[in-house]
Order: structure tokens, then C-alpha cells, then sequence
């Protein structure tokens, strides 16, 4: 029992070294482009930071949430993850870092509990990205979801907008025959509806490419800009933009088909291999064991 909690520890010591490492990264990173749109969106608009409610002189939790959120530079990072995840009401960006702060202390003294140690304490980074990798799992799912009809999204928008509609309304033409409405259809109606709230269509835009973390949205709301600053016919460009990212899905494919026949290599050396062997060979070894030679 010594030998393994000793060899489990070795290993628990490694990969926390490791996550230690990547945490201390992030500290000192600078802020991404997403993260700094996030805090002027925060700053500039008519909504309140999910922290503002935090009390510097208020109770311990209060304390320790101001302290994480001071050290780690957490708030623009949970606030994007919260926007990526489509805004939900539970959890908020509070919630979200009430549940990482409770993964880096609850991991540790599980296993400080069913070890007899202290020597878990190390896992307590561990826990507190855990949470990160579970809601970044949720974002891709989502924009896999985003992507998967935004192609024909733009072809309709093309089209409607052809038929002398302003493109905002041709938007919410779209969103509104749609029976059943996908994450993508659910973005662009939010942006209309911050529009109608009092929005500047240039900044819901720049909010619905943020929101998505997508670089295809960012290239969408760049071409809808650019058309409105120069005057170009964004008929055209959405119909050269469709047919650019068929391009490239159709190109994915073909690349992610290419590389099926490398990846069933692994699977076959070690499932489908050794099988056919143990059937091939396991009635000349039973005959050359049980009447003591091979039968020809």
C-alpha cells in the first residue's frame, strides 16, 4: 500500500508541477483580443459586471472571490466563457468561479481524506481548471452547432437581402421561418433585439462575433462592416463568402478523410490484431500442447 500511494503521489507531484506551470502562464499572459472586447463591452454598455456586487469590506467569501478575481485576472476570462456559452442564468460569471474556488478545494481533501495526507494539497490547481475544460467542451459543442447551418444562414441572407430588404431585417425574416431555431439562429436574434434596444448595429455585430468566439462570424460581421463603410453590394460578398467557406468544409472533409486510414492504424495494431492471431494460432498451440507435436 506505501509502494502505490508513494507512486500515486510521484505522479500527482508530476502533473501538478505541470497545471502550477500553465496556471502561472495565464497569470502573466496579457489578455486576449475577446478578453479585452469583454471588459469594454462591460465598461461602455448598459450592462453591470456579474462582480460589481462584491463587496471589498463585505463578508470572507466576498474577500477571497475580490482576491481571485485581482490575482488570476479572472473576471474578462469568465465573463467571455459566460457570453460563449450563450448567457445562461445559471451559472453566472459569479457562479462560475464560486464552482471553480469549490473544485480547487473540494479535489484535495477528497483525496487528502482517502489517502490519510496532506500531500493532495498539490491538486488543488487541478481543480480549479477542471471547471474551465468542462464549460470549453460546452463552448464547442455549441459553435460546432453555430457552424452547421451557418453556411445556408448566409445564403439566405443573401438572397432576402437581393429582394430589396435592409439586411438587419432580412436577418430577422430568417430567424422568424425557422420552425426550429439552432444556437446561430438564437445569436442573431439577440442581436437584433439589442439593436431595437438602442444599440449601434456596428457594436451588436462586433457583440454577436465575440459571443460566438468563431472566426467565421468575425469574418461575417467584417464583410456586413465593411460593406456599410464603403458601400459596396453585400450581395455579392455574402454570396463570395458562402461559397469560400463550402470551399473550406469541403477541403476539411477531405483532409480529416485522408487521415481516417492513419488513425484506425492504432486501434487495429491493438484490438483487431491481436484478435485475429489468438483465432489463427491458438488451435495449432492447443494441438501442440495437448498431443505433443503439430498436426499437418
Amino acid at each position: 500500500m506505501d509502494t502505490k500511494l508513494s507512486l500515486f503521489l510521484t505522479v500527482l507531484v508530476f502533473i501538478s508541477s505541470g497545471v502550477v506551470f500553465h496556471v502561472l502562464q495565464l497569470l502573466f499572459t496579457p489578455p486576449k483580443k475577446d478578453e479585452a472586447s469583454v471588459t469594454e463591452m462591460v465598461q461602455s454598455s448598459k450592462e453591470t459586471s456579474a462582480f460589481a456586487k462584491l463587496d471589498p469590506e463585505g463578508n470572507l467569501l466576498d474577500r477571497i472571490d475580490l482576491f481571485m478575481l485581482k490575482t488570476f485576472n479572472l473576471g474578462p476570462k469568465l465573463e467571455l466563457l459566460h457570453l460563449m456559452l450563450g448567457s445562461p442564468e445559471k451559472p453566472n460569471p459569479l457562479d462560475m468561479l464560486h464552482i471553480k474556488e469549490a473544485a480547487a478545494l473540494g479535489l484535495p481533501v477528497f483525496f487528502g481524506m482517502v489517502f490519510h495526507s496532506a500531500t493532495p494539497i498539490i491538486l488543488a490547481p487541478i481543480g480549479f481548471i477542471i471547471p474551465d475544460m468542462l464549460w470549453k467542451s460546452k463552448i464547442k459543442q455549441r459553435q460546432e452547432e453555430i457552424l452547421g447551418n451557418f453556411s445556408s444562414f448566409v445564403d439566405l441572407a443573401a438572397l432576402t437581402i437581393e429582394s430589396g430588404l435592409d439586411y438587419m431585417t432580412a436577418f430577422d425574416r430568417i430567424t422568424k421561418i425557422v420552425s426550429k431555431k439552432t444556437a446561430l439562429e438564437l445569436e442573431i436574434e439577440k442581436t437584433i433585439n439589442e439593436v431595437q434596444l438602442g444599440y449601434g448595429r456596428r457594436d451588436a455585430l462586433q457583440r454577436l462575433a465575440v459571443r460566438s468566439g468563431l472566426q467565421e462570424l468575425r469574418s461575417f460581421v467584417g464583410l456586413i462592416i465593411q460593406s456599410d463603410e464603403l458601400g459596396t453590394s453585400l450581395v455579392e460578398l455574402l454570396r463570395n463568402f458562402s461559397a469560400d467557406m463550402r470551399f473550406r468544409r469541403l477541403n476539411k472533409a477531405e483532409k480529416l478523410a485522408a487521415q481516417a486510414a492513419t488513425k484506425m492504424l492504432i486501434p487495429m495494431f491493438f484490438f483487431i490484431f491481436p484478435t485475429v492471431f489468438i483465432l489463427m494460432l491458438s488451435p495449432l498451440i492447443w494441438d501442440l500442447f495437448a498431443g505433443g507435436g503439430m498436426k499437418l
